[in-house]
């Protein structure tokens, strides 16, 4: 099978890595890319948010499947486009990627499903978001009902820093905090057929102990020692199926990867967001545990088969994943950094730990940094204690000026809290 992977970010990166080791893969294409992609598949030039450019590229190559990764390019309709041209792709239409594209779109496909989600209020004025601040209280959660790149929340105890949030927003969605950890999980759909992954956690706070500012994430791990064994199950009663029922019965059924941000509160199960795609850093740690070869799975839910899925299946390693960020992220992040060590990750820490690239490019013979989160560490063990021990290992051979990165992902779970 021919596989051509739309994006260049560390999602990708786990894509292509995962479908690199799959058998039935015969040539593997990514584009744009970046430079820890090029190791294991050929990268095009091409605009991502260009549907006709995306589809005459997969044409050119006689790709037999296209997998778009980023939430954009699927909001921009760019899977639709290579639908209508006769080539399987694995990602949502335009329509139903608004279940990420727009807040408040998915506030009403959850109210239409009955799925348990914040209680919450969409406004356009400033005079709205005072009022809606005021009936909530803090924790304040005040999200831009638009794409923003994983950085469009802002939870804080402070009122004036969540009205500044609000109002620099032109349509802004405000709701209840909801209390209790958080859980990540996928699902792959053909629109009809729901298939769950393993749950993970990630980590959105910039610094140690879940302090600074929302971040896309700064880390993740799974398996998640303490959650309820029927977690799975029950998400996918309570949430899953009935929003992709909602969504093909409104007639934009949603063919692709299904994220939910899950909260695990004193009342159960809360949906917090929906995403049309997988999540960067979970995508890293969930893919790092898939034993079930990926590229049959993607093509059948592209093409409609899901239901001749067999069961996943999954590796008994933890997998913890550590990001690197550049110096100042996630505020506008220094970028041409050279990015030193990555050989000696190579050589020392693999097959149990490796790099994946996000925001990198080639400078001549350097590698180098190229935005906000610059790469991933994802690295399995026998448990998350060894996982952790050998994902900050690899962390420490690299060499980024300026950058940081968390020192506790999956700490407290390690230590069975």
């Amino acid at each position: 099978m021919k596989v051509l992977v739309i994006g260049g970010g560390a999602r990708e990166h786990a894509l292509c890595r995962s479908l690199s080791l799959d058998p039935d893969v015969t040539a593997l294409h990514c584009a744009p890319g970046n430079a820890g992609i090029a190791e294991v598949a050929e990268l095009h030039p091409v605009d991502a948010l260009d549907g006709s450019a995306v589809t005459a590229l997969a044409q050119e190559l006689g790709a037999e499947l296209v997998v778009v990764g980023p939430e954009a390019p699927l909001v921009a309709g760019v899977a639709d486009a290579v639908r209508e041209a006769g080539i399987p792709c694995f990602g949502p239409s335009g329509e139903a990627a608004q279940l990420e594209g727009s807040k408040a779109f998915a506030k009403d496909v959850m109210a239409a499903a009955g799925v348990p989600t914040a209680r919450s209020y969409v406004c356009t004025t400033p005079e709205e978001v005072d009022t809606a601040l005021d009936g909530f209280g803090p924790p304040y959660v005040v999200k831009d009902d638009g794409l923003a790149a994983g950085k469009g929340v802002v939870v804080t105890e402070d009122l004036e820093t969540a009205r500044q949030h609000g109002h620099a927003c032109d349509r802004v969605v405000i709701e209840e905090f909801l209390d209790g950890p958080e859980v990540s999980l996928f699902a792959i759909t053909d629109g009809s057929t729901v298939l769950p992954l393993t749950p993970a956690q990630d980590f959105k706070r910039a610094l140690d102990g879940d302090e600074g500012p929302n971040t896309g994430g700064m880390g993740a791990y799974s398996p998640l020692p303490w959650a309820d064994p029927k977690l799975v199950d029950e998400v996918l009663e309570t949430v899953l199926q009935p929003t992709v029922d909602e969504l093909r019965r409104r007639g934009t059924p949603f063919s692709g990867l299904l994220y939910a941000g899950l909260a695990i509160t004193s009342r159960g199960v809360r949906v917090i967001e929906f995403n049309a795609r997988f999540g960067d850093p979970e995508t890293q740690v969930v893919l790092a545990r898939l034993r079930t070869p990926l590229a049959g799975v993607l093509l059948r839910a592209a093409n409609g088969t899901l239901d001749a899925q067999a069961p996943l299946t999954w590796r008994d390693e933890a997998a913890v994943t550590v990001v690197v960020a550049s110096h100042n992220y996630p505020g506008t992040p220094r970028t041409g950094d050279p990015i030193e060590g990555l050989d000696e990750v190579a050589a020392q820490d693999a097959p149990h730990a490796y790099v994946l690239h996000a925001g990198t490019k080639r400078s001549g013979d350097a590698v180098v940094s190229a935005g906000g989160r610059v790469l991933s560490v994802t690295a399995t063990g026998a448990d998350l204690t060894e996982a952790r021990e050998r994902a900050y290992a690899a962390v420490g051979r690299i060499g980024l000026d300026g950058s940081q990165h968390r020192t506790d992902i999956a700490a407290k779970a390690a230590a069975g809290h």
